[in-house]
């Protein structure tokens, strides 16, 4: 019992150290995302060696005037929502494999300050500037005497429409504005250009040549507005979150793309976990050590565990890596590079079962730091596996599991030999005696064992091979595709064809099973 309970945990260990890998590629974009925003906040980029000319830490050091504490307060919201769009907008960039990066006019090199047209740019990843890309930010219309913001949008809007700001049209210059506040803007700009259109035909009918030129460039200069605002990353709330508390406004939104790496590790992790699971239940139906109700059950557990290590893998290495990528150490910076971040939530899983069972005395010091030493080095060297793996097999998941499996595997029976040694240096004569012994009752068994295998595949599969040919080429397909739905029907076709009942039959009913509240029997 308690070998199989051993062979259980190293089993768990080496689906940890897949999903690790697995969450590689993930990780890396996620957590690159995610430095951007820990950039926007500190203004220092220490991995390409640049310093930005307003950070959300350098604005809210600015001073302010008790007299004019509202604008202000207002004017350094423009500047936050400048720095934290461009961290937003080349996130996303970065999550999408895009290689384009938006930058603040200001922070381009040998560029002099305050750009008259221009707040923002975009350049390609040879840093050259991109023809057309130019923005301006407008975060205005703000009033100390609205404090709900309700006319905010309306008079923005007339005050794009004002001189000061004819340049923009004239030049049709792409004003991005509060997202919040954008489609207000769109509304009220189509309601005017409406009813200046009916004071237009009425100067016509009027002969008002004037007034006709006057409305006409009214209606051109609200049309080229209509056309040229867009919605920024940022609400109007969410830059004065900026302003009065940039160190959480940038922990929202670390959390927010480590939560999306989480979503996305968590779904892979499900279909590595799920899949093992499957396998090993099948078996141990097929040999009479489970039914096929527990089998059932067993998987579900699994599963939902592999789900939760791949969200803690995504959620964390993310969060993490972004924070070594940006480190003052160039040590740390290079092993962001490895798995070292992803793997950090494995290696937490299995040492905490480690140092459990030592604590409840299922184990001695000894062997507690013998499963410690073992767990570590073969983490690590998963982390290392992985970036091989993902160079040797360019697909993302696919490589990462790969390498890191291989790189736990061998490590951990490297590790294991090299424990033997240890002990054998110290066993007497006859005791190595006896360990040979033993060692030729293990071979014979694993040659049992086999034969045994070989039996149950011609004697009780052989009428059900139909079904798991058709189910496991189902379950291949669900991974080579991450199709979630499609593993769970193979899997319920093989559980039908045992005699067991189907839990669920899809990813939105096992959803709405958990959301229910209630006690979940399978």
């Amino acid at each position: 019992m308690e070998q199989d309970k051993k062979k259980k945990d190293k089993q768990d260990d080496l689906i940890r150290a897949g999903i690790a890998g697995a969450s590689y590629e993930t990780v890396q974009r996620y957590g690159s995302a995610a430095k951007e925003h820990l950039v926007g906040y500190s203004g220092i980029d220490n991995e390409s060696g640049t310093c930005l000319q307003k950070s959300l830490k350098s604005i809210q050091e600015q001073g302010t005037n008790d007299e004019y504490a509202f604008s202000i307060r207002q004017q350094k919201a423009g500047w936050a929502a400048e720095v934290k769009d461009t961290a937003s907008s080349n996130a996303e960039n970065i999550i999408a494999g895009k290689s384009n990066r938006k930058i603040r006019h200001d922070d381009l090199p040998n560029t002099p300050a305050n750009h008259p047209l221009y707040d923002h740019v975009e350049v390609d990843a040879d840093g050259n500037i991109i023809t057309g890309s130019g923005s301006q930010m407008k975060f205005i219309g703000a009033s100390a005497n609205d404090p709900t913001g309700a006319g905010n949008a309306e008079r923005a809007l007339k005050k794009l429409q004002s001189k000061d700001f004819q340049k923009y049209i004239d030049n049709d210059v792409t004003i991005e504005v509060p997202k919040d506040e954008y489609q207000q803007m769109i509304d009220k700009a189509t309601e005017e250009i409406g009813s200046l259109q009916k004071q237009l035909e009425k100067a016509r009918a009027n002969g008002n040549e004037k007034a006709v030129a006057s409305l006409e460039k009214k209606i051109d200069n609200l049309n080229k507005l209509k056309k040229n605002l867009k919605p920024s990353k940022l609400t109007r709330k969410q830059s004065l979150e900026a302003v009065d508390n940039p160190e959480l406004s940038t922990i929202k939104s670390v959390a927010n793309i480590s939560h999306r790496a989480g979503i996305k590790t968590a779904e892979t992790a499900a279909l590595i976990g799920g899949s093992a699971s499957l396998v090993r239940n099948i078996v141990g139906i097929c040999k009479g050590e489970v039914e096929a109700d527990e089998a059932t059950k067993n998987v579900a557990i699994d599963t939902a565990h592999s789900a939760a290590v791949g969200y803690g893998t995504g959620f964390a290495g993310s969060a993490i890596k972004g924070a070594m990528q940006n480190s003052t150490s160039e040590y740390t910076r290079a092993l962001a590079k490895t798995n070292v971040a992803g793997t950090i939530v494995a290696v937490t899983v299995s040492a905490s079962k480690t140092l459990t069972k030592y604590f409840k005395g299922e184990i001695d010091g000894t062997q507690c730091l013998e499963d410690l030493g073992e767990q570590g080095t073969g983490m690590i060297a998963s982390s290392m596996f992985t970036v091989i793996g993902q160079a040797v097999i360019p697909i993302p998941v696919v490589g990462g599991l790969i390498g890191g499996m291989v790189g736990y595997a061998l490590s951990s029976a490297t590790y294991g030999i090299l424990m033997g040694s240890l002990k054998e240096a110290k066993l007497a004569h006859e005791e190595r005696i006896a360990i040979e012994k033993a060692c030729e009752e293990h071979i014979k068994m694993i040659r049992e064992y086999r034969a045994q295998m070989n039996a149950i595949i011609e004697e009780y599969l052989s009428g059900a091979m139909e079904v798991f040919n058709e189910s496991f080429s189902g379950i291949k397909d669900a991974l080579e595709i991450g199709d979630v739905d499609l593993l769970i029907e193979s899997a319920n076709n093989i559980t039908t064809s045992l005699g067991g009942n189907r839990p669920f039959e899809s990813m939105d009913d096992f959803n709405d099973m958990m959301l229910l509240g209630e006690t979940f029997k399978l």
